[in-house]
């Protein structure tokens, strides 16, 4: 048999590259990009301090406040970290950034109290917060421990010339004769403007139940955070990560790897039995339980209980 001829490669064409429109007479054309060297300087990256316990320290923020001298610095403290409820050291880290100056005075100190700021409305459990009335602005998240939608957020900020920054004028929202003629500017009211103003919830809840009334559910949400790490320690198969702090509780069967522990969260969440949260620390994995329903009784946590430790393999 004779071999099988090769077929000859196709033929090569040029294909003609289309020659591009001139450019429309009264089209704006996109401006050249600047060179690296003409645009504004980047941000300093933000700075953590070491904190292997899970709060800031105050002598790891003095060290960095040292290395940062002469410069323009923001410390940022948290009270309520997502993971485990903790609160950092504030009157320690106050008197550090008091310690430390700027080229514009002291060190700016910002407390970021989204999960425990509602621990103000309790005369109980305030004094966790001490040191918070130092801090030159504060941000507070409702929708934790003050039962709001996400969005009603609110920032405290301690010398109102701070919010200046936000001034700005738009001829179609707040021009300056309206304004001059006593018509509202939402501008100047909310970053928000025309959008849903979820802060009239934020009232009506403050108008009803009060103080006092905020109080006693936040009182009540510590107190079963308190209850479900007694069942976590009363429980020979479950092991507590530490009491709690506020009302996050972190817990895990004892010996299980981080696979079981994850699974027997999405066994849990996919059957409609419990839903819980998962938190790292200390390197391992942990169940998170987050008691934000004041109405949540005993019984629910022996349940709970009972789920995590009937979902455990043995």
């Amino acid at each position: 048999m004779n071999a099988p001829q090769p077929r000859p490669a196709p033929a090569t064409r040029a294909i003609p590259t289309p020659t591009p429109p001139p450019p429309h007479p009264r089209r704006r054309q996109r401006p050249p990009l600047l060179p690296a060297r003409h645009l504004a300087p980047r941000p300093p990256r933000p700075r953590g301090p070491p904190h292997p316990r899970g709060t800031l320290d105050p002598t790891a923020v003095h060290h960095a406040l040292t290395d940062l001298a002469g410069q323009p610095v923001l410390v940022a403290a948290t009270a309520g970290t997502t993971d485990a409820g903790l609160v950092d050291p504030l009157p320690g880290i106050a008197d550090r950034c008091a310690a430390h100056t700027t080229p514009t005075g002291p060190v700016d100190f910002h407390v970021d109290a989204a999960y425990a700021g509602p621990l103000l409305f309790s005369a109980t459990h305030r004094g966790l917060l001490a040191g918070l009335d130092r801090a030159r602005t504060v941000t507070l998240d409702l929708h934790k421990l003050g039962w709001q939608p996400a969005a009603a957020g609110l920032l405290a900020v301690r010398d109102l010339a701070d919010l200046a920054v936000l001034g700005h004028t738009a001829d179609y929202l707040n021009a300056d004769d309206d304004t001059d003629a006593g018509l509202p500017d939402l501008l100047g009211r909310s970053l928000r403007t025309t959008r849903r103003p979820d802060v009239l919830k934020t009232a009506v809840t403050l108008r009803a139940l009060g103080r006092t009334g905020l109080g006693a559910l936040v009182d009540t949400c510590m107190t079963l955070a308190q209850d479900l790490a007694d069942l976590v320690e009363k429980s020979p198969h479950l092991e507590l990560h530490a009491r709690p702090t506020l009302t996050t509780v972190l817990f895990r069967p004892y010996d299980a790897d981080a696979p079981t522990v994850a699974a027997i969260r999405r066994t849990l969440l996919t059957e409609g039995r419990a839903v819980l949260g998962r938190a790292t620390a200390d390197g391992r994995l942990w169940l998170k339980a987050t008691l934000l329903n004041p109405h949540t009784t005993l019984d629910d946590l022996i349940q709970l209980i009972t789920l995590v430790e009937g979902s455990t393999p043995r």
